[in-house]
């Protein structure tokens, strides 16, 4: 049986692009750049082409430009792929007025994914194209990437999972069986991937319990890779950690404490793991935004502090990091900020960046199409007043452009 509520916010989706306008045809665009970094290494003086949504080819500066082509000059700034932030809750917008918390305010489906377009701006003010959304409820998220796919709404592209898969709150009763089938019920209803709660901490907790056993995580890996999906298991304790490395998570996220049998696992099996370091960072910067109590804050400081530890340990023995600022409200906008903290934890900052390129873009299943520039892939970049592969925080206050599919969707020039 559908409910009505489930569907409001895809049939918005379904009426909003019954009245957008047919397509142009596409322009010819031509970026100037005295400095970029395609993802793997340095270029200098070069023409970045582009046809439609696509980088077509990359001359030396000298190359002739098409007479009827677009040109952007942007030689006084430091170029580079559109970024991938992997884990981000988009639809978690809160207004902002006085005397309302982020978390007490609730509105119809509908509305939250019209306001949350707000959240998608600000995210490609940092220069990240994509996102992996991890979680949201009522198909806010499935319209969202709808609306953004049909060019109805501006945001970074949408890799979606839908309403995460959690432990019955009513039951201590381990049940593979169930997990399976929730698994398989998420794949049905449209999610790209598959989040799975695998214990408690959120917010001001950084409560580790695990709350999923290994054969209940490993149920429902087993059904999501037999269908072709991936899956990214929450867990802030180093038990579910363990546990969802042994299960075979595509990606781990958040995390302390772990042990070095974990760590080597991870690198055994290519897992990767994005730590969210920054997530608990905000939190503490943003307690009286939530009204937390004053005794939230020490544990979320210690957190970071074991987050950032396992996170050097991890980096040392050559684990894949992936950026995820699990960033929502009011985070949006300080995405990148995770990059900071990679660096801390032992990543030069081309190396950081990488892990919002380059080892995102295979995460994601996408290689051969995002996290690089070169012929062929998407036409994403951003532009740098600075240069964040020598001070990763250029970053954070310098993004001046950024394109998303051919089209520029920030111009801070």
């Amino acid at each position: 049986m559908i409910r009505p509520m489930q569907t409001t916010a895809r049939a918005l989706a379904c009426l909003v692009a019954l009245t957008l306008p047919l397509p142009a045809s596409a322009q010819t665009k031509v970026i100037r750049t005295a400095k970029a970094w395609d993802g793997t290494r340095i270029i200098t003086d070069v023409l970045i082409v582009i046809e439609g949504d696509r980088i077509s080819r990359i001359d030396p500066a000298t190359a002739p430009v098409p007479a009827t082509a677009e040109v952007l000059d942007l030689r006084k700034y430091t170029v580079l792929p559109g970024l991938i932030d992997l884990h981000t809750h988009m639809t978690y917008y809160w207004d902002r007025q006085p005397g309302t918390r982020p978390l007490a305010q609730r509105r119809r489906p509908a509305v939250t994914v019209f306001l949350a377009q707000e959240n998608a701006r600000r995210t490609l003010e940092t220069g990240v194209t994509t996102v992996r959304d991890l979680g949201a409820a009522s198909d806010t998220d499935f319209a969202m990437r709808d609306l953004i796919a049909m060019g109805a709404m501006q945001g970074p592209r949408m890799i979606v999972a839908g309403q995460g898969i959690s432990a019955p709150r009513q039951s201590t009763t381990p049940n593979p069986d169930a997990m399976r089938s929730a698994a398989e019920e998420r794949i049905k209803n449209g999610s790209d991937w598959i989040k799975v709660y695998g214990s408690r901490g959120s917010f001001d907790s950084v409560d580790t319990t695990q709350t999923l056993t290994f054969e209940e995580m490993k149920a429902i890996v087993d059904a999501s890779h037999a269908a072709g999906h991936k899956v990214a298991i929450h867990s802030y304790g180093p038990s579910g950690v363990k546990d969802a490395v042994r299960a075979g998570a595509d990606s781990v996220e958040h995390g302390i404490d772990l042990d070095d049998e974990t760590i080597a696992e991870m690198v055994k099996r290519g897992t990767v793991w994005v730590p969210t370091i920054d997530h608990n960072r905000y939190y503490v910067d943003a307690r009286d935004e939530y009204g937390f109590k004053p005794e939230a804050i020490p544990p979320l400081q210690e957190y970071i502090q074991k987050n950032l530890e396992s996170a050097r340990r991890a980096v040392k023995a050559g684990v894949k990091i992936g950026m995820g600022s699990d960033a929502v409200y009011s985070m949006f906008g300080q995405n990148t900020r995770e990059l900071g903290w990679l660096v801390k934890a032992g990543l030069t900052p081309e190396q950081a960046l990488a892990t919002a390129t380059t080892t995102a873009a295979d995460l994601l299943g996408m290689p051969d199409r995002l996290g690089r520039l070169a012929p062929g892939y998407a036409a994403d970049f951003v532009a740098v007043d600075g240069d964040p592969l020598q001070t990763i925080d250029a970053l954070f206050t310098g993004v001046r452009v950024v394109m998303k599919d051919g089209k520029v969707v920030v111009d801070k020039r």
